[in-house]
């Protein structure tokens, strides 16, 4: 249209140039001559807007109060309408506006919130780069149980992953929620490359970037020392924000379909009938947790070995690692496992009972000959792990030797020291729902807009019987039997009769002084008149 306005406006418009229009837009030479009429009179070149009901800010407030409930506004809206005599719209009407004005993100967010919302984003992919210049590490729950000293566990996966070639660099797996030692010990496995028989295959060296999310354990001092001597750049990135380490994230839930799943006792798996599925119940054997880790370490050899993948042409990440011709800057193997361990602090004495650290003493073979030879040594740890440390000269910073914990218990002690904790936990978690049920107040269902009344008779007997046990037992707590009485004031000092009454059952009394004046349980504390001061 406004091409053709242009033409009439110069007095170059013909029928042709009208025709190739129409023909252009598949209509009839009628529609477009009407549109021209509408254009010259109205002045506008595109077509009337529907009345129709929309969207207004008021309604998505409404929509954001119900939680996406359109049905829900729509009654509001009847109710408030009912005494201005104001028009409705119908309830399909409402609906179609809300699918029609709002994003499919926009309307998940009304009823699921931010982290619906996310599910419809669209998120920019980064280009592919080089080996090695980018790994990204994480933690995984596995939702499986597994045995360990005949304790049910959940283990967790601490693992690292190359982002150009999806190859798995290093993996370390704990019984229990891992920190900074699980980090550490994967690593410096991925760190390090292995002969190509084992699980990673010649996959490792140091990378240009490490990236992690905002975890305390991956942005602890620790891992940051241990990759900052490496000159390795840490990037963590946002909070709750997947898609920002997307590598990692894809073989966390490819390990969760492709093996996970498959395992027994795995806990995810669709229930067979409406009510959850009782887990305590499920008879199957559960995997050894020395099983379930060569189970895990196959996984990932077969990940890198064997998996291929459409993003990689086709290839396996082992393949694609091989055919990139980046050269590799592998670490010292001497430094690799020192930096990765914590410091001890001071140096300190080699002694003939061995090094003493953190109030224990820690002995090895090597120390013989070298007691109380004045030599000075430094600690270094792997946290967590007290069972072992490893010693270095104070002054050349040579490496000594491992040293052992020198009265370490049996494992018999340990397993009675864990059950004699495991059941004063359980005595602990007995008393405190006895006395939350006690505390608990309940009341009588209502069928009516009553106050409700409170259950729980208790006799008179039994509530005095309760307050005077509570009371005597906080003032046990608050007792110190080695406390000195406390000595009578000076005489010169004027003290109620409750204080002076205390002192003399504490301390034999004090004459009163000659130039001080007596004391008020004394007779003389009279006025001239004869009254009482």
């Amino acid at each position: 249209m406004d091409r053709l306005l242009a033409l009439d406006a110069t007095g170059a418009l013909t029928t042709s140039h009208v025709r190739l229009v129409a023909d252009g837009a598949g209509v009839s030479l009628r529609t477009v001559w009407r549109w021209l009429a509408a254009a010259r009179a109205e002045g506008r070149v595109d077509a009337l807007p529907r009345g129709r009901f929309t969207v207004t800010a008021e309604v998505h407030a409404r929509l954001v109060l119900w939680c996406g409930n359109a049905a829900a506004v729509h009654r509001e809206l009847q109710a408030e309408a009912e005494g201005t005599g104001e028009g409705v719209p119908s309830l399909a009407t409402l609906q179609r506006a809300v699918r029609r004005d709002l994003s499919p993100g926009q309307r998940a967010a009304l009823a699921g919130g931010e982290r619906a919302r996310r599910r419809h984003d669209v998120h920019l992919r980064r280009p592919r780069q080089w080996r090695n210049a980018c790994w990204e590490g994480d933690h995984k729950h596995v939702p499986v149980q597994v045995d360990l000293d005949g304790e049910l566990v959940f283990p967790w996966v601490t693992w690292f992953i190359d982002c150009a070639t999806n190859a798995v660099t290093g993996a370390a797996v704990t019984p229990h929620q891992p920190s900074r030692d699980a980090i550490l010990a994967a690593l410096r496995i991925a760190l390090s490359r292995d002969e190509p028989g084992g699980p990673y295959g010649p996959v490792g060296g140091l990378p240009s970037l490490v990236r992690i999310d905002r975890g305390q354990d991956f942005l602890s001092r620790t891992v940051g020392a241990a990759l900052g001597t490496f000159a390795i750049p840490v990037h963590s990135v946002e909070a709750y924000a997947p898609h920002l380490k997307g590598t990692v994230e894809n073989l966390n839930r490819c390990a969760q379909r492709m093996l996970f799943a498959s395992l027994p006792r795995y806990t995810h798996e669709p229930a067979a009938t409406v009510r959850p599925a009782d887990r305590s119940k499920d008879t199957t054997p559960p995997l050894a947790f020395i099983a379930f880790v060569e189970i895990l370490l196959e996984w990932v050899s077969w990940w890198n070995a064997e998996h291929t993948s459409a993003e990689l042409g086709g290839l396996t990440p082992l393949a694609a690692w091989q055919a990139d011709a980046t050269p590799i800057q592998d670490a010292d193997p001497g430094l690799l496992w020192a930096f990765t361990l914590e410091g001890g602090g001071r140096a300190r004495a080699l002694t003939s009972s061995g090094v003493r650290w953190r109030g224990r003493y820690y002995i090895g073979e090597w120390m013989q000959g070298l007691a109380d030879a004045g030599l000075r040594v430094t600690v270094r740890y792997l946290p967590h792990h007290d069972h072992e440390i490893e010693v270095f000269d104070a002054g050349t910073d040579a490496y000594l030797g491992p040293a052992h914990l020198a009265d370490e218990a049996t494992a018999e002690q340990r397993a009675a020291l864990r059950r004699s904790r495991t059941a004063e936990k359980r005595r602990l978690a007995r008393a405190l729902a006895a006395a939350d049920r006690k505390r608990r107040e309940r009341y009588a269902a209502v069928t009516t807009a009553v106050q409700p009344q409170r259950l729980g008779a208790v006799t008179e007997t039994e509530a005095r019987d309760e307050l005077a046990s509570s009371a005597q037992a906080d003032l046990s707590r608050l007792a110190l039997p080695d406390l000195i009485p406390p000595a009578a004031p000076p005489p010169e000092w004027r003290t109620p009769p409750s204080l002076a009454a205390r002192t003399r059952h504490a301390l034999p009394p004090n004459p009163p002084s000659r130039h001080s004046p007596p004391g008020p349980d004394t007779a003389a504390d009279t006025t001239s008149e004869g009254e009482p001061r």
